[in-house]
C-alpha cells in the first residue's frame, strides 16, 4: 500500500494557527535568535558583519556574477521559446488585474524604496570613486551610469521573473500551494511535502525577511534624513526606530485589509505620486538634457552590457565590487521570494511570454529613466562644479535626494513629496512582504488568519530596527549577501524544475491541439459525406 503524503497546505492548525509548523517555528526562532544576539553584542556586531561580508563576497562573488547572468538569459530564452504561449492558470484563463494595475504593483514591490535611496547616491558614489577609471571625469560619469543601470536593470528583473513565473505557473496551472517548495515538484515529486520542502521554504523565509529588512532599513534612514533636512527633526536611531514602528503599524492595517483593498490601493497611489514626482523633476529640471542623457546612457549600457555584466575584478584588487555589485545581486536574490510570490499572486491569466517581457522590459525602462532623471542630472551638476550633493553623499547617502532637490524651484514641496513617496513605498514593501512570508510559513495559504500576518509585519520591522542599531548599512548588506548565497543555489535548481514542468505541459497542449485538429478534420469529412449522400440517393 502506497504511503499517504501529507501536503503542507493540508496540515492541521497548531495552537489555533494555520501554519506549516516546521517552517513557521524554525524561521521565527532563527530570526529571534539573530535579533537577540545582535542586541546583546551590539558593540562588536559591526566588526563581525564586516568580516562575514568580506568572507562571503571575496570567495563567492564570482558565483553571484555567474548565476545572475544565467537567470537573465534563461528568462529571455523562455520568453521567445515555444513555451511562451502557455498561459498561467490554463489556456482559457483571463488576467485577474488590468495591465496598468499590474505594472503599478510590479514596480512598487520590485524597486520602490531602494530606487529612491540610491538613484542619486549611487551614480554620485561611482562618479567620485569609479571601479576602472579616474574619478570626477567625463569617463567616470559615463561609467557611473553604466554600472548603476547594470545594478538596477534587466538582471534584477530577470531574477524576479524567474521566481515569479515558476511560482505562478505551479500554483495556478498545477494547483500546488503558493510557496517556494511547490516549484520543485517536477524535480522532487512528493518529497517537496517533507523535510526537503521545509528546508527550501525556511531558506526562502530567511532570505525574504533579511532582504526586506534591508529595504526597510534604507527607507527609514531616508525618511529620517528628510524630516531632519526639511523640518529639523532629529534623524538619529531613536527617530528611525519610531518611524519603523509607525510605518509598521500602517502596513499592518494594509495587511489586514488584504491585496485588493490594501496593497493594490497603496501601490496605485504610490505610482501616481511617483509619476507626479518624476514629471516635476523633468519639467522643473534640465528637460532636454534628461532626454538626451537617457538616450546616451541607455545606449552605453547596452553597448557595454556583456563586459560589465561579467566583470569580476579579476585583474584589480579594489574590493569595489563587494560593496556594490555583489551586494545588489545578493539583495535581489534575497528579495526574489518576496517579489516572486507577490508577482505570482497578481499574474494569473498572463501568458509566459507576456509575463516575462512585461516583468523584464517595462519596469526596467521606467527604472532607467528614473535613475537618469535624478542620477545623471546630479552627476552633470558635479561636472559643472556644484559639489553640494557629492559632499553630502560622502557624509550620509540618505540625504542626497533632499540636497539635490534644493537646486530646484519649490524645494519644500518637492522634499515633502519625496518623504511621502518613501513612506508609501516603505508601507507597500512591508505589507506585501508580510503577506508573502505568511503564505510561505502557512504552507501556501493565500488567506490565512489576520494574527499571523500581523506577527510577520511586526517581526520584519523588528529585524530592520535591530540591524540598523547593530551595524547600520554594513549589517544590512551582510544580511542580504549571506542569506542570498544559499538561495542562489535553490534558484539554479528552480530553472531546471521550471523547464521540466513547462515541457510536460507543452506536450499536453500539443496533444490536445492535435486531437482538436483531428476532431475538426473528422467533422469536416463527416459534413462532406452528409452533403454527398443526398445526391447519391437521387441518382
Amino acid at each position: 500500500m502506497a504511503k499517504k503524503v501529507v501536503r503542507s497546505d493540508e496540515k492541521k492548525s497548531i495552537l489555533g494557527l494555520e501554519i506549516n509548523g516546521p517552517v513557521f517555528f524554525s524561521s521565527a526562532i532563527i530570526m529571534i535568535i539573530s535579533i537577540t544576539l545582535t542586541l546583546i553584542y551590539k558593540d562588536s556586531a559591526g566588526k563581525y558583519f564586516n568580516r562575514i561580508q568580506s568572507l562571503v563576497a571575496d570567495n563567492g562573488g564570482w558565483f553571484f556574477v555567474l548565476v545572475v547572468n544565467l537567470f537573465l538569459f534563461f528568462m529571455i530564452y523562455m520568453a521567445f521559446s515555444k513555451f511562451g504561449r502557455l498561459r498561467i492558470g490554463g489556456q482559457n484563463t483571463k488576467p485577474e488585474f488590468k495591465t496598468m494595475s499590474w505594472f503599478a504593483m510590479l514596480f512598487s514591490a520590485g524597486m520602490g524604496i531602494g530606487l529612491l535611496f540610491w538613484s542619486i547616491s549611487e551614480p554620485i558614489s561611482h562618479f567620485v570613486s569609479p571601479p576602472t577609471t579616474t574619478g570626477n571625469t567625463v569617463e567616470a560619469a559615463q561609467e557611473a551610469m553604466n554600472f548603476t543601470f547594470l545594478h538596477w536593470g534587466f538582471h534584477a528583473w530577470g531574477i524576479y521573473a524567474l521566481v515569479g513565473l515558476a511560482l505562478a505557473y505551479f500554483t495556478y496551472s498545477r494547483g500546488l500551494p503558493l510557496t517556494i517548495r511547490s516549484v520543485f515538484y517536477p524535480f522532487l515529486g512528493d518529497k517537496v511535502y517533507g523535510i526537503l520542502g521545509d528546508i527550501i521554504d525556511i531558506i526562502a523565509v530567511l532570505a525574504t525577511v533579511f532582504g526586506l529588512a534591508t529595504s526597510l532599513g534604507l527607507g527609514v534612514r531616508q525618511i529620517a534624513g528628510g524630516l531632519n533636512h526639511v523640518f529639523d527633526i532629529p534623524g538619529g536611531t531613536v527617530t528611525q526606530i519610531l518611524l519603523i514602528a509607525g510605518v509598521t503599524l500602517v502596513a499592518t492595517t494594509s495587511v489586514v485589509l488584504g491585496v485588493d483593498k490594501g496593497v493594490k490601493f497603496l501601490s496605485e497611489w504610490n505610482m501616481r505620486i511617483a509619476i507626479l514626482f518624476l514629471l516635476l523633476i523633468v519639467i522643473l529640471g534640465p528637460t532636454i538634457y534628461i532626454f538626451q542623457s537617457f538616450v546616451q546612457n541607455t545606449g552605453s549600457y547596452f553597448y557595454n552590457f556583456l563586459n560589465i555584466a561579467t566583470w569580476t575584478e579579476n585583474y584589480v584588487d579594489t574590493h569595489w565590487q563587494n560593496g556594490w555589485t555583489i551586494f545588489y545581486w545578493g539583495w535581489w536574490i534575497a528579495w526574489a521570494p518576496f517579489v516572486g510570490i507577490f508577482i505570482a499572486r497578481i499574474s494569473k491569466g498572463r501568458t509566459v511570454r507576456e509575463f516575462i517581457l512585461g516583468v523584464l522590459i517595462v519596469p526596467a525602462l521606467v527604472t532607467f529613466f528614473w535613475i537618469n532623471a535624478f542620477g545623471s542630472t546630479a552627476v552633470q551638476d558635479a561636472l559643472a562644479g556644484n559639489m553640494a550633493v557629492v559632499n553630502e553623499v560622502k557624509i550620509d547617502e540618505a540625504l542626497a535626494m533632499f540636497v539635490f532637490l534644493e537646486d530646484f524651484p519649490l524645494p519644500m514641496v518637492l522634499n515633502i513629496i519625496a518623504i511621502i513617496l518613501v513612506a508609501g513605498f516603505f508601507i507597500t514593501s512591508s505589507d506585501s512582504g508580510s503577506l508573502v512570508v505568511d503564505s510561505i510559513t502557512s504552507g501556501g495559504k493565500i488567506d490565512s488568519p489576520v494574527g499571523q500576518r500581523i506577527f510577520w509585519a511586526v517581526l520584519e520591522g523588528a529585524v530592520a530596527a535591530v540591524l540598523l542599531v547593530g551595524g547600520g548599512l554594513k549589517a544590512l548588506q551582510t544580511a542580504v549577501i549571506v542569506s542570498g548565497l544559499p538561495f542562489a543555489i535553490i534558484l539554479l535548481v528552480m530553472c531546471y524544475s521550471l523547464y521540466k514542468g513547462l515541457s510536460e505541459d507543452y506536450r499536453k497542449l500539443e496533444r490536445r491541439e492535435e486531437q482538436k485538429e483531428l476532431d475538426n478534420y473528422k467533422d469536416i469529412v463527416s459534413d462532406i459525406l452528409k452533403r454527398r449522400k443526398p445526391k447519391e440517393n437521387k441518382q
